[in-house]
């Protein structure tokens, strides 16, 4: 189902007309600030020398290409309250109504409360200190408007393709709402109930949360690390093959007019797997991985960071490496520095 809605050419949501709504941000500011941060997200640089066969009915010889490496705006993930309403405006417009659809026709028999109810929701009190921030939130995540676009500078031997498609939906949680928000099977993983494993941060003495359960239920008093939480979890599912969700894996492509490294699966704490940029609300040119260590920071990392209506924006970014194909058969690749760095 999924791969079907990449082929209804969602390029067309640029042209489509827009409301206004508090705490979004459109394509053409996605493109922008990703732009703008492209020399410090970035990071392009020669890696190595890649050694190909090239034959014709004479003879045979080995042509070499130079190997680049570059970080590479894959995927756009918003982390929101409610239910249909993406803060990416041209997401939000032809996507919404169908989400709102999609969770109420999953779970509209099963849960006591309206489905459109959850967003923002916090469960226990003052007495049940473990659950007073327990906080629901919907994630989505979409193919960046500059991910087709890395397709068509290729050619030039200097830019590697994404994996991603523009505009494509890899996962909405709306589409995913038995996992996402009841935690079915999730709950059962050894991550999910033994504490240390897979967490953001340097557990035990500080950390953000826990990757897993990968629902939309966090525990985090701080509404950016909230987000922030939903959106790494968003990542590590649609990097993975398998996992037992409604989504569809970001995985690698073959290309006729290169051979490339894929960036393999998001992990947590790791910058060599994928680097994040906030876009909304606040908007920042520099990438880095979730869980910095704020315990001796005044305002902590989410400082500057809360946004009124609770809609969150991030770019992720994931590194590359690829070498134009200069023959028919590749023959070995050697790279005189690693990367990522």
């Amino acid at each position: 189902m999924m791969r079907a809605i990449r082929r209804c050419g969602f390029i067309l949501l640029m042209w489509l007309p827009l409301m206004s709504h508090a705490g979004t941000i459109s394509t053409t500011k996605i493109v922008s600030q990703t732009t703008s941060a492209a020399l410090s997200c970035m990071r392009w640089m020669p890696v190595g020398m890649c050694f190909w066969l090239r034959c014709s009915i004479y003879e045979c010889n080995v042509e070499t290409s130079i190997k680049v490496g570059h970080y590479q705006p894959d995927a756009v993930v918003s982390s929101y309250n409610e239910l249909g309403s993406n803060p990416w405006t041209e997401i939000r417009s032809i996507l919404g109504a169908a989400q709102s659809s999609a969770a109420t026709g999953l779970l509209g028999s099963l849960l006591a409360v309206p489905i459109e109810s959850a967003g923002n929701r916090t469960e226990g009190g003052q007495g049940n200190r473990d659950h007073r921030n327990l906080i629901f939130r919907e994630t989505d995540v979409i193919g960046h408007p500059l991910g087709s676009l890395s397709g068509v500078l290729a050619g030039s031997g200097y830019l590697c393709e994404s994996e991603t498609t523009s505009f494509y939906p890899y996962f909405m949680s709306s589409l995913d709402a038995l996992s996402w928000r009841m935690e079915i099977p999730e709950m059962f993983y050894p991550a999910s109930l033994i504490s240390g494993m897979r967490e953001i941060g340097a557990w035990p003495l500080q950390t953000w949360g826990g990757v897993y359960p990968r629902t939309g239920w966090t525990t985090q008093a701080e509404e950016p690390k909230a987000a922030a939480i939903n959106a790494q979890r968003a990542g590590d599912i649609v990097t993975r093959n398998g996992q037992p969700h409604i989504y569809d894996q970001i995985e690698p492509s073959f290309s006729s007019d290169q051979r490339i490294w894929s960036p393999g699966p998001l992990v947590e704490d790791d910058p060599a797997t994928g680097e994040w940029q906030m876009l909304l609300p606040k908007a920042e040119s520099s990438c880095a991985v979730f869980g910095t260590n704020d315990l001796a920071s005044a305002n902590g990392w989410g400082g500057g960071r809360v946004d009124a209506e609770g809609d969150y924006v991030w770019n992720l970014w994931r590194p590359y490496q690829c070498c134009e194909r200069e023959g028919q058969f590749f023959l070995i690749d050697i790279n005189w520095i690693d990367y990522p760095p």
